[in-house]
């Protein structure tokens, strides 16, 4: 029963709550029971706070028995990736470079919004170090591993929080999305993945990597992506490039179906590569659309292979990143990270300038593709699931995380809502994900989508 407990989403644990059948302190110490149970060998968390867990589910379980609950998501229990400031944890980045002394006394956007909802802090997700690349590593907390087979990788950098959502180590997840790693992750462990348009959630600090970074829910479902996303969503005054100046329901209109929409569907986005058997899964997937009332049509969308231009943006964070580090710092560090900072410190101003054009030029080609076409769909990853504790297969010619992922980061340069849904398996029994795009601002079509497809297909957890 506690696997069964455990697993249960978002919205049907507020459910129970709501009708007394189950107690937040329940669903949270069946939480905590799989962290203890399960961690150790798939390294989701590097940080669980059991008594501060437990004393906010008392807490919850008092106002649940008086009929007041705090808020939407009032005894649920979360997780925060270990990127985003979370007030009496400390947020280490995985990195032995971060002084652990702090202080540790502001929550980010999210976390505030997240308590202020009620939610049950469980602890702290892994990550790469700084979330540079789309596995999760690090020096300081080792390696993550992947639930359905722990001799492969969860993908990155939001590995920790999508193992702890496919295992049942907490209801809702925190990740964040630079180049793909929210939806990465999500692919790779068969969760959903929800990088929401740029701005929607609010950030602070804001990413070293700068606008390309995202904030948003990893899920085991999306009705709880879209609870989770209402929450996140509301105001903070600490970004500037925040749009949020009122809390939205993102879940009014999850139901409302698909008929009649006009849906391209690219099985490589202009001649990636993509291993027959995951094209094959992601082609049936996106045909099945068809069944849902949309016209479903063969379309590439204007995005040329688009590598060398986010590593402008990407690497080039890293170096200035990496300036807030002496030699010493430095030699704690993941090779991989100091080996792109380096490179993006070769990048003229010129350079940076020209890629912003280029950026600027790309969105707005895809604002022309989205007049025509409301969603577009394409393979979530090009790969399953392979070896832990490696930032790159070791068959094909990958050199960088980059190479295998050419179907998530040209989103983060448009800014576009898109999300990762599980749409089958491979023969070894590792999750494929379908990714769902979205023209700008469009987050609720998105959601919408993702919600009819997960409905006519319904996901399963690993039999852990």
């Amino acid at each position: 029963m506690s696997r069964e407990l455990a697993l249960l989403t978002a919205t049907d644990l507020l459910s129970r709550f709501r009708d007394k059948s189950l107690s937040p302190v329940e669903a949270t110490n069946a939480a905590l029971a799989r962290i203890d149970a399960l961690n150790p060998t798939l390294n989701a968390y590097c940080l669980v706070d059991h008594e501060a867990a437990r004393a906010a589910a008392r807490a919850s379980e008092a106002r649940w028995q008086k009929g007041a609950p705090l808020g939407p998501l009032d005894g649920v229990s979360t997780s925060i990736k270990d990127l985003v400031l979370t007030k009496g944890w400390p947020t280490l980045r995985g990195s032995k470079a971060i002084d652990t002394a702090g202080p540790w006394n502001e929550d980010a956007p999210t976390t505030a919004r997240l308590r202020e909802a009620g939610a049950v802090l469980l602890g702290k997700t892994t990550t790469p170090e700084f979330g540079w690349k789309g596995v999760t590593d690090s020096p300081l907390t080792g390696i993550t591993r992947n639930p359905w087979n722990p001799a492969t990788t969860p993908g990155g950098s939001s590995g920790g929080a999508a193992v702890a959502a496919a295992a049942g180590m907490g209801a809702l997840h925190i990740g964040t999305d630079g180049g793909g790693s929210i939806r990465i992750p999500a692919s790779f462990t068969g969760i959903v993945g929800f990088k929401q348009n740029f701005a929607r959630v609010p950030a602070h600090p804001l990413s070293p990597f700068g606008t390309v970074a995202h904030v948003g829910p990893m899920t085991r479902s999306v009705a709880d992506a879209a609870l989770m996303f209402s929450v996140i969503a509301a105001p903070d005054d600490r970004d500037w490039y925040a749009v949020a100046r009122t809390a939205q329901d993102w879940t009014r209109d999850l139901q409302a179906g698909v008929k009649g929409w006009r849906i391209a569907w690219s099985a490589t986005m202009g001649g990636h590569k993509v291993d027959p058997e995951i094209a094959a899964l992601c082609e049936k997937a996106a045909r099945s659309f068809t069944d849902l009332g949309a016209h479903v049509d063969a379309v590439d969308p204007p995005i040329a292979a688009g590598g060398d231009l986010f590593k402008k943006f990407w690497f080039t964070g890293a170096a200035n990143l990496m300036r807030a580090f002496g030699p010493d710092r430095q030699a704690t560090m993941d090779p991989g990270l100091v080996a792109v900072a380096a490179e993006g410190a070769k990048l003229s101003l010129l350079d940076y300038l020209a890629a912003i054009r280029e950026r600027e030029l790309l969105g707005v080609a895809m604002n022309r593709f989205h007049a025509e076409w409301d969603l577009l769909l394409t393979p979530m990853l090009p790969i399953a699931a392979f070896e832990a504790g490696i930032e790159f297969p070791k068959r094909g010619n990958a050199s960088r995380w980059t190479d295998w992922t050419p179907f998530s980061y040209p989103f983060n340069l448009t800014q576009q809502p898109a999300i990762s849904v599980p749409c089958g398996f491979t023969k070894a029994g590792l999750p494929v994900g379908l990714q769902i795009v979205g023209r700008n601002w469009d987050d609720a079509r998105v959601l919408r989508a993702a919600r009819m497809f997960e409905q006519a297909n319904p996901f399963t957890m690993p039999p852990l």
